[in-house]
């Protein structure tokens, strides 16, 4: 594998708009993060309590990453050989990587470096939980798991579970991104082939050794 490899590779699957995509969202959450989405707080008698704009907006950028490994070559990608499979995974370490040092960079100079690794943290969550769900649903659907996670952060926020509030240093929140990885890198993994090849050779009837 060269450099020119992953660069054709990083081509077809979509590395340019996802980066732009990316870059939009943490030149947002820079520029206007600090402004509160309006939402009434269960259990408050209809009070509308706020949450920054930029402790949802990950969730875009997670979306964005997930989508990477899709598109017109994402079903010979599944069949690939090891080195294939190689290559994937490099590429999107690669682009995560990309993504997050700008992200956190944007974020650090609106609002310190806690307020980047912050953004940095929610954006692994998201990911880890969009490739499971791209895994399980479909890539059409990667966004499916990441938003029923933030709808409800959105109604019971600022709790020891809510990984976009909780301080940059706290452990549940990073324990909370490395499952969500790795769970997500499973699915990602589990391709519809290896999965049919799994079974078959669970299920085959075991030879009996020669005498």
């Amino acid at each position: 594998m060269t450099g020119a490899d992953l660069l054709r590779y990083a081509r077809v699957h979509r590395a340019p708009a996802v980066l732009a995509g990316a870059a939009a969202v943490a030149l947002l959450s820079a520029l206007f993060g600090g402004a509160n989405i309006a939402i009434p707080s269960i259990g408050s008698g209809g009070v509308s309590t706020g949450v920054p704009y930029r402790q949802e907006l990950p969730l875009l950028t997670a979306v964005f990453l997930s989508a990477a490994l899709d598109g017109a070559m994402s079903a010979h990608d599944a069949m690939g050989a090891s080195a294939m499979h190689r290559l994937r995974a490099v590429y999107c370490t690669a682009l995560t990587l990309t993504v997050c040092a700008f992200s956190f960079g944007t974020e650090a100079l609106a609002g310190g470096p806690d307020a980047g690794i912050v953004f940095v943290r929610s954006t692994l969550v998201w990911l880890g939980l969009a490739l499971l769900s791209a895994g399980v649903l479909g890539h059409q659907l990667g966004w499916v798991v990441p938003l029923a996670s933030v709808l409800f952060l959105i109604w019971y926020p600022g709790d020891w579970w809510d990984w976009t509030a909780n301080a940059a240093a706290d452990p549940f929140s990073w324990a909370a991104a490395a499952i969500a990885l790795l769970l997500g890198a499973t699915a990602t993994a589990a391709t519809p082939w290896r999965r049919r090849t799994f079974l078959r050779r669970a299920t085959s009837p075991t030879r009996a050794a020669p005498p």
